[in-house]
């Protein structure tokens, strides 16, 4: 499986981001550099998982409000700010799906469906694509987003660990136990 550069950090990296938050512990005010890499990144996050745009940046919006106003709270641990912005937006996309404002939505490209197939052992073709659009839809929400984290945004399990505030090894287990379900689901016959 390729990596995702834009979630994995070099050690200089993840430095200045301990810089940027230990100003903006001290001085809201100095968020600027960490909303400005990260924004994006979470409104996808969110857009992907609901499908609706304005619903989307208000959640990205109410990520951002907790993430200042709670900052001082934040512990560094290895892993990217980032980690820590998506733990809350997961948070706020279950208030949203648990409100009823938003319907839970899964955005795949065709590439993740054939890395999937790969990673099974599988022929990749149109019966066994569809047939695995048709699985996901019937998994349940906590192993679909281990799949969007490991198989779609390409994060490395130690981060997806972060996220879900389980331990790396964990994380792989699952990943590795969510491709066997599908399988399961896919290839019953």
């Amino acid at each position: 499986m390729s990596i995702n550069p834009v979630y994995h950090q070099t050690s200089s990296k993840l430095d200045q981001e301990r810089v940027w938050v230990q100003r903006a512990k001290k001085n809201p005010e100095d968020f600027g550099p960490l909303y400005r890499k990260y924004h994006e990144q979470i409104f996808r996050y969110v857009h992907q998982r609901m499908d609706d745009t304005e619903q989307a940046f208000d959640v990205t919006s109410q990520v951002f409000l907790k993430a200042i106003k709670n900052i001082h709270k934040f512990e560094f641990r290895g892993v990217p700010f980032g980690s820590w912005l998506y733990r809350i937006a997961k948070s706020e996309l279950y208030q949203a799906f648990r409100d009823r404002k938003v319907k839970r939505a899964v955005n795949i490209e065709t590439l993740h469906i054939t890395e999937i197939i790969e990673e099974m052992d599988e022929v990749i073709n149109d019966e066994n694509q569809k047939r695995l659009f048709n699985a996901i839809a019937q998994l349940k929400e906590e192993d679909v987003q281990i799949l969007e984290l490991r198989y779609f945004e390409k994060r490395p399990y130690r981060e997806i660990g972060e996220i879900l505030e389980i331990t790396e090894n964990n994380a792989k287990v699952k990943s590795f136990r969510v491709l066997e379900k599908l399988k399961k689901i896919i290839f019953k016959n």
